[in-house]
């Protein structure tokens, strides 16, 4: 299976698991599974559907499987340790897995979101990983593959079009991504990225306001 199949088969299931649970960015979710997980090909994804990481926790009644991982406690300095972690039965389990695991009060505030990107950081202030590269790991998955395609709000559909001055308020926001990715997805939702960025950048000078 090659990685534009793999994204497409988790990606449709993250998406459909993410919008029925509240949440308004499965494209961050993703890029997560790509990253813990190695494109499914890690052990404890391929062999026990565990594409996140999840650990076992005091309150995990389920199947679980010792191995050993890395953390980041120190910057700069990866920890080797063991621990007992979460075992699915297919990749549809392992995907409702993650979600349960962050509908604690821990999590709450991820469904406030306001980007993908957004989405991570918070994920670091509620202490979900220790690595220090996890961010930016996960904002350049997120621009090389465009997984920003798997959110509501950059799918056009229903014939609903948005004004350039949403458009505006979405980039500033996030929601476009950065770069050339930005200009590749707006072009294909139909806006011209050129005519969006100088409003952009009129907004945030005070000329558009």
């Amino acid at each position: 299976m090659t990685q534009a199949q793999w994204i497409e088969e988790i990606g449709n299931i993250i998406r459909e698991e993410a919008f029925k649970r509240g949440y308004q960015f499965p494209s961050a979710i993703i890029a997560q599974a790509i990253l813990e997980s190695n494109w499914g090909k890690s052990q404890l994804s391929k062999k026990y559907f565990n594409y996140f990481g999840l650990k076992c926790g005091s309150k995990w009644k389920g199947a679980s499987v010792n191995m050993q991982t890395k953390e980041e406690y120190t910057p700069g300095t990866l920890t080797t340790i063991r621990d007992n972690f979460r075992v699915f039965t297919d990749m549809e389990d392992g995907v409702k897995g993650y979600f349960d695991f962050i509908s604690t009060k821990r999590y709450q505030n991820l469904r406030d979101a306001k980007s993908p990107h957004d989405y991570v950081e918070l994920l670091k202030k509620d202490g979900y990983f220790t690595s220090t590269t996890y961010v930016n790991s996960i904002d350049t998955l997120l621009y090389k593959h465009d997984l920003y395609r798997f959110d509501k709000i950059t799918i056009a559909t229903n014939n609903v079009v948005k004004t350039n001055e949403e458009i505006v308020d979405e980039v500033i926001n996030g929601y476009w991504g950065n770069g050339a990715a930005r200009k590749i997805r707006l072009k294909r939702a139909g806006y011209n990225p050129i005519v969006i960025q100088k409003m952009v950048n009129d907004k945030l000078s005070g000329k558009g306001v």
